[in-house]
C-alpha cells in the first residue's frame, strides 16, 4: 500500500480556498500525480484541501472521499507561548536541548495544555482506524499486515494534520516532525506499507517534500512558516 500525502496549494485562509497561484500549483500536482496509479482520493473537509484534491480527481476521473478527522488542527492554551504554534514550539524545544528520544513531548509545558496535543491524539486514533480499513493494524512503529493491499491512495490535507498523521505513522514526536520534516504547498510525500499478510511490516518513506512540479513553474519551495 502506498499513501501519497499532498498538502493543499497556496491558500486564501480568510475564505478557505485556493489563490490563483494555489490553483496553478494544484493543477501542476494533478499532472505530477497522474502516473502514480492512484485508485482512491481522500481529502480534509477544509475548502483549501478539497479544492486542491479536485484537480487530481478531475484528472483521474475519481471521486473524493472526505475524511473529517484530517481537518487542520488548532493550537493554543493556557500558559503556552507563541499562541501554542507547534512549529515555533518544536523549534524552541530543539534549541533548548529537549531530548525527544527520552522525553514525552506531550508532557512538556509547551504542549501539556496545548490543544494541538488533543488534536494529535484524535488524528492518531482515527488514522489507525483508517488503516484498519485497508488491512493494516498499526502498532507503534510498525503495522501488522492482516490482509493488506497493493493499491495507492492520495490524501490531501494540511501542514498540521498531515504532520500529526506522519508523526504517528512513523512513530516520531509530533513537534520534532513539524520542525525537521517541513513541506511546501502541494508537496508530495509517499509512504509505503509492504503487503505481506500475516507479518509485521514497517512504514517506509519513499519520497518526501517533492516539489518539482511547482519549482518548474518558478514558485520555489516555501516551507511551513515558523512564527516570530
Amino acid at each position: 500500500m502506498r499513501i501519497i500525502f499532498v498538502r493543499h496549494g497556496e491558500p486564501d485562509y480568510v475564505h478557505d480556498c485556493l489563490t490563483d497561484t494555489g490553483r496553478a500549483q494544484a493543477r501542476a500536482a494533478a499532472e505530477r500525480l497522474a502516473g502514480e496509479g492512484i485508485s482512491e482520493i481522500y481529502a480534509s473537509p477544509c475548502g483549501r484541501a478539497a479544492e486542491t484534491a479536485s484537480f487530481t480527481a478531475e484528472k483521474l476521473g475519481l471521486p473524493v472521499t472526505t475524511l473529517d478527522f484530517m481537518h487542520e488542527i488548532t493550537w493554543g492554551g493556557a500558559d503556552t507561548p507563541h499562541e501554542g504554534h507547534p512549529w515555533t514550539l518544536g523549534d524552541m524545544m530543539l534549541e533548548e536541548g529537549f531530548d525527544f528520544a527520552a522525553g514525552d513531548w506531550r508532557r512538556h509545558p509547551y504542549f501539556r495544555n496545548n490543544s494541538a496535543t488533543e488534536k494529535y491524539a484524535m488524528i492518531a486514533e482515527r488514522f489507525d482506524a483508517f488503516l484498519m480499513g485497508f488491512g493494516y493494524r498499526h502498532e507503534g512503529g510498525r503495522c501488522f499486515c492482516e490482509t493488506g493491499t497493493d493499491g495507492t491512495i492520495a490524501l490531501f490535507s494540511h501542514g498540521g494534520s498531515g504532520a500529526c498523521a506522519l508523526a504517528h505513522l512513523l512513530d516520531m514526536p509530533f513537534p520534532y516532525v513539524c520542525v525537521v520534516f517541513p513541506y511546501d504547498f502541494t508537496s508530495i510525500i509517499i509512504i509505503d506499507l509492504p503487503c505481506r499478510p500475516g507479518t509485521y511490516v514497517h512504514p517506509r518513506v519513499e519520497l518526501f517534500n517533492d516539489c518539482a512540479h511547482i519549482t518548474r513553474r518558478g514558485d520555489g519551495p516555501v516551507l511551513q512558516q515558523i512564527s516570530e
